[in-house]
């Protein structure tokens, strides 16, 4: 933990508390080792933002897949002079 702390340039006691939420949210997993207690990531806990940030990405691919077609057309038609 120490170490993670410097890394992060903050306090132990402050690395702790953000790596208590992320476990509590369900972000990092933890076990015992010892005097250690080892973290990982567990990305199951995204998967509700994945799928929540999915409806914004099909918004947006439709929105330029409108956007080329009409670009397309565009340059497909005669400009006048």
């Amino acid at each position: 933990m120490t170490d993670l702390a410097q890394e992060l340039g903050m306090s132990q006691p402050g690395a702790s508390e953000h790596l208590r939420v992320l476990r509590e949210v369900g972000l990092v997993r933890v076990r015992g080792a010892g005097k250690q207690r080892l973290y990982g990531l567990d990305a199951g806990g995204l998967r509700p933002v994945y799928e929540w940030a999915g409806g914004f990405e099909r918004f947006w691919n439709q929105s330029f897949d409108r956007l080329d077609t009409y670009v397309q057309d565009l340059k497909q038609t005669p400009q006048e002079e």
